[in-house]
């Protein structure tokens, strides 16, 4: 080894993060071009290496560079530098990638489109001209075609497509922006479309995306092959076809999320900030909620009820030539029937999707992974409702280093987490555990991720239902494993899980709002006030408890939970009333209920708040029974639209053996008496929040002022509802409490596994 001549010295660098298949290496052998440096770039299964030499002011600009001028989709988490003598390189060179055993490194998820690939595919003199496959180091698929790290091409679905000395040439520079860019492809050598009829049959023509537009502009409904599975698109302006892809794909009410072409489509339709604006044009181009105008041509069927469309724009080449064809607003909803998991395979699709679709519009570049589109609102800042493409599997930061924890999530809303030194990687959304087609999904996940990350699980996680289905899969795999299991309390995973988010350690007050949870009590909470900490919980008030008749059935019948509640809290007069949202109950059956509730037959007591919202929706008119999840609470919600009023109702806070209980008896004696007044249901329905507002705060300031603890973490499905998220914050804030939500994982029950992780590992930590 020579010794240091003068200024010469030599960087040894790592870097870990997003690293790979984001253009990392071209930008470091770039830059040191720019700074006049030798030495060498390669992939580790774990990290990048770097070895760069040259006179210590450029190796300062080249370091400065490196962490201020990064590539757009990389995220650097380590940097460790050492400063050693030079040893003589002559060149700077990017050398092929190191496999090491046991080492991980961070995925890239999907990302949309980026301009300069938009512009290729648009370009009539362009050789990718309406390619559909277009991509580089910016943008396409990443996750979705990983089958192992590290991320080169013979790793992933695109290895069977041997690239043409056109993309060979590209992906060969350092200087193009498709330099080692995995999915590099073009119209002779990569990916191609074909249309087929709904028996497979393939449909003949020249231009497949331009016919399948005008087969789109008729009103048929076509099955796409995007990034990670199939879905189901129409004329959002139709009402006979939106109506037609409801009744084949059995669901008649819940929102179906819209395509438009881009921002000023968007502004035709719906109101948006520029906070929207920015979130539908990130790499992760996720639906957005956004307020919906009355001017709109979308048909009211795409979303029954509602004030808010999901909205997104087209994140991949196919969306954009599609869109720009069709001009029209397109409904894109997940390829599916029911809650079972998206189709990603073509033979598999032609097989579940028979009978929605009219044609298949399919490709030959092979989905590894499932990946459903991701949702978000905004709500003072950005809400994650449902996580996947854009965002998983890029992990969410620990603030401490975990042991590896698998936590199997929730029954519905599936998600499960994996935990491995400062990281927790949160799978993508896996849907309702109830079928074997999402149970097959979420296995073949967990597989996926522990093999990506290197992960091999030393403790599980569950939670403390016991038939949940992800449950009694956690149960047989600890026993077959021989690991230890930890189950977890529902609520207590929430709100962990929105400490995690906020990269909080210290107790809070959390406020757990959702519509079910199995408690420690063995009834059914959901409006609970907890005093937590990642290792346990001590529950300091809730709402109080009230039958649901019939359990699972007042869950799909609002107006039997509406019965159940006021027969509890008012008795048989309040039954006997002309209420609206009771006046069309037969009979018969209201005579059954009461029995029920007498004998305690099937009516299992619940604190749940989401049930609250459910009685009140019913009780007032707006929705007695539900076709959707939350569907009552939603459209209770949007009654409410923007009035503003003061005042609310009467409730009582009572202490009873050290836990504080809200009464509703007196909410409830107030909403019907407003009913017999008249009073406007928007009206009613804004005082209700109102209330609810108030119980919320009234509760922490006197839990705040008795534990002397100031942070407040809000989770559960409930604070879904960005009128009620908005109030409470800002009411908590000026009362000078500092207000914890969540950003980067859904409060729902998608959010779950991450807090189940986490307190198993502090449990197990501490024996």
């Amino acid at each position: 080894m020579t010794q240091a001549i003068g200024n010469r010295q030599l960087l040894k660098i790592s870097v870990r993060g997003v690293v790979q298949g984001v253009g990392f290496r071209p930008f470091i052998y770039q830059l040191a071009q720019k700074h006049k440096l030798k030495g060498w770039v390669l992939n580790t299964s774990g990290s990048v290496l770097i070895e760069v030499e040259g006179e210590k002011a450029d190796l300062d600009g080249f370091l400065s560079d490196l962490k201020e001028n990064q590539p757009p989709q990389a995220r650097i988490n380590e940097l460790s530098v050492s400063r050693q003598p030079p040893v003589g390189y002559h060149r700077f060179e990017i050398r092929p990638s190191l496999a090491q055993a046991g080492e991980y490194q961070l995925i890239s998820p999907d990302l949309a489109t980026c301009d300069p690939c938009r512009q290729d595919f648009l370009d009539p003199d362009n050789r990718r001209y309406r390619y559909p496959f277009t991509n580089c180091t910016n943008c396409g698929p990443r996750f979705t075609i990983i089958e192992d790290i590290p991320y080169d091409r013979p790793l992933t679905t695109m290895r069977r497509f041997r690239m043409c000395p056109a993309c060979q040439a590209e992906y060969d520079d350092p200087l193009n922006r498709r330099f080692h860019a995995q999915p590099n492809a073009c119209p002779t050598c990569g990916p191609s479309l074909e249309l087929a009829d709904a028996q497979g049959n393939t449909v003949p023509g020249r231009d497949v995306i331009a016919t399948s537009s005008q087969l789109l502009k008729g009103g048929k409904i076509l099955a796409i092959r995007g990034l990670g599975g199939y879905l189901l698109a129409c004329d959002a302006t139709s009402k006979a076809a939106v109506s037609a892809l409801r009744q084949r794909k059995k669901r008649p009410a819940k929102p179906l999320a819209v395509m438009v072409a881009d921002l000023d489509e968007v502004r035709e339709h719906c109101l948006v900030s520029n906070e929207e604006e920015e979130l539908l044009t990130s790499p992760a181009s996720p639906i957005v909620l956004l307020k919906w105008q009355s001017s709109s041509s979308i048909t009211t069927l795409v979303a029954p009820g509602l004030k808010y469309l999901g909205v997104m724009l087209p994140y991949t080449p196919l969306h954009h030539l599609l869109m720009k064809d069709t001009k029209l607003p397109l409904v894109m909803t997940s390829g599916n029937l029911s809650e079972e998991p998206i189709a990603k395979d073509n033979n598999e699709a032609l097989t579940r999707l028979r009978g929605i679709a009219d044609y298949f519009l399919r490709h030959n570049r092979d989905i590894y992974s499932r990946y459903d589109d991701s949702v978000t609102m905004v709500a003072g800042k950005t809400t994650i409702i449902r996580r996947a493409r854009g965002y998983a599997p890029y992990p969410i930061h620990l603030p401490f280093n975990a042991r590896p924890v698998l936590a199997c999530g929730a029954e519905e809303k599936n998600t499960f987490c994996l935990l491995k030194e400062g990281h927790a990687f949160l799978s993508q959304h896996i849907g309702d555990m109830e079928n074997e087609e999402t149970l097959e999904h979420f296995e073949a996940t967990i597989t996926l991720y522990q093999k990506m990350f290197r992960i091999g699980p030393e403790i599980i996680a569950c939670d403390k239902h016991p038939d949940y289905l992800a449950t009694r899969w956690a149960q047989v795999k600890s026993e077959e494993e021989r690991l230890p299991l930890v189950s977890v309390q529902h609520h207590h995973a929430h709100i962990v899980s929105c400490m995690v988010d906020n990269g909080v350690k210290e107790p809070v007050i959390g406020v757990a709002f959702d519509g079910t949870g199995y408690g420690s009590d063995g009834h059914i909470w959901g409006g609970e006030f907890l005093v937590a900490d990642y290792k346990g919980f001590q529950r300091r008030g809730h709402l109080e408890y009230l039958p649901l008749p019939g359990g699972a059935a007042a869950i799909k019948k609002p107006y039997r939970t509406a019965i159940g509640y006021l027969y509890h809290l008012l008795g048989e007069e309040a039954l006997s009333r002309k209420l609206p949202g009771l006046g069309r109950v037969d009979e018969v059956e209201l005579e059954l209920i009461k029995q029920q509730l007498d004998k305690k037959i099937n009516s299992p007591l619940t604190s749940s708040c989401g049930r609250l919202f459910d009685a009140v929706s019913a009780l007032i008119g707006i929705r007695g029974q539900i076709d959707y999840d939350a569907q009552a609470a939603i459209e209770l919600e949007m009654a409410a639209d923007d009035i503003l009023i003061e005042g609310g109702y009467p409730f009582t806070i009572e202490l009873k053996d050290g836990i504080r209980i809200i009464r509703l008896k007196e909410l409830f004696s107030g909403i019907i008496s407003e009913l017999s007044s008249g009073v406007a249901l928007a009206k009613i329905s804004a005082k209700f929040h109102n209330t609810v507002t108030r119980m919320i705060v009234q509760m922490c300031c006197q839990l705040a002022e008795q534990s002397g603890i100031n942070t407040v973490a809000l989770s559960g499905g409930v604070f879904q509802n960005r009128r009620l998220l908005q109030q409470v914050t800002t009411t908590l804030t000026a009362a000078g409490l500092k207000v914890l939500a969540h950003h980067q994982v859904p409060t729902n029950d998608g959010g779950i596994s991450l807090g189940q992780a986490v307190i198993a590992n502090n449990i197990m930590k501490r024996g």
